[in-house]
């Protein structure tokens, strides 16, 4: 993808950044951020990240303030009413269902994902993979590997599995297809047979205006965290990182920046911190547009650097060090 820039670390160096905690303690008139690691916070894959709406889990309802600390165990299985799930897969994946659907979580760990559709539609947004990690998607008889990171939708009702940006390989009856951004393949087709899609409609169903809302939500938390860390330290690697503003957790890469398929970018503390202020795919576009304050009407300077500014066209504004 675009602006992917390969951060090289272990995966050893991912399962510390799990553990961390990062909490917001205070606030002087100065707007300036005291900032500190409390006791560990742990983040694995199949963490609850997001609840909206009615979801259960093994049949148990899911509240809101559950997210961050329900895991959901190998086998078990997630369901949805008129609401949506975000659970945090590898660092940098994550899987979003939508209403009225069902995904039962058969594998969980860094090397190895599957992740049964039984019912409905699900979603998976890969800003980063595990190198040589296995995440796959079962659904009606077939297997479908992420080959790399990208955007796609699986939806067991119609039984197709949807390329918005990246690449699979599926598996189905022995027949092998692989396929890439803008194509889709129909499970009961005969040879898996592929086929384009209208865009403008896949971009127009709930479960992609919804994840593209998360996927913002998430960028933000990024760039509030990576700032925060880069100005007060509390660095571990990448990996997820609890942001207690936003009561979810929030993905930081090793090294440099990633764009999510949806267009946001997702910044490491290093980078901010050895640029000391960087331009995003915001002002002019879509994600985060952050800068070198020189006085300019109307920008917050906010953190002693770094800090939440405000929305202008369809971008988070930040402004950086003086």
């Amino acid at each position: 993808m675009k602006g992917q820039i390969k951060n090289g670390l272990r995966v050893g160096a991912v399962l510390v950044a799990a553990t961390l905690g990062l909490a917001q303690v205070g606030m002087s008139a100065s707007n300036a951020v005291a900032y500190t690691v409390p006791a560990q916070r742990q983040a694995v894959p199949g963490t609850i990240n997001y609840v909206e709406g009615q979801a259960t889990l093994n049949g148990q309802p899911l509240a809101p303030g559950e997210t961050g600390n329900t895991v959901v165990q190998p086998n078990e299985a997630l369901d949805t009413q008129a609401g949506y799930v975000e659970v945090l897969l590898t660092p940098g994946a994550f899987l979003r269902v939508g209403h009225n659907s069902e995904v039962v979580m058969q594998s969980l760990g860094l090397a190895n994902i599957q992740i049964q559709v039984t019912r409905g539609s699900a979603m998976i947004e890969a800003a980063d993979l595990v190198k040589d990690a296995v995440m796959q998607v079962n659904m009606d008889g077939a297997t479908t590997s992420i080959e790399k990171h990208g955007l796609y939708e699986f939806d067991a009702n119609q039984q197709s599995v949807r390329v918005l940006d990246g690449k699979v390989k599926v598996l189905e009856a022995g027949s092998v297809k692989t396929i890439g951004k803008g194509d889709q393949v129909v499970l009961t087709a005969a040879n898996l047979k592929t086929h384009g899609f209208d865009k403008q409609v896949a971009e127009a169903d709930p479960l992609y205006v919804w994840s593209k809302t998360r996927s913002e939500a998430e960028a933000q938390s990024n760039v509030r965290l990576a700032s925060n860390i880069a100005t007060y330290g509390g660095w571990y690697g990448p990996g997820w990182y609890w942001d207690p503003l936003w009561a979810s957790y929030a993905f930081l890469p090793g090294a440099g920046l990633l764009y999510s398929p949806f267009g946001w970018g997702f910044y490491s503390p290093a980078f901010v911190g050895y640029y000391g202020g960087f331009y995003g795919r915001g002002f002019y576009g879509r994600g985060y547009y952050v800068h070198r304050y020189y006085g300019r009407p109307g920008v917050a300077t906010g953190i002693h650097g770094f800090a939440v500014g405000a929305f202008h066209s369809g971008g988070f504004h930040a402004a950086g060090r003086r």
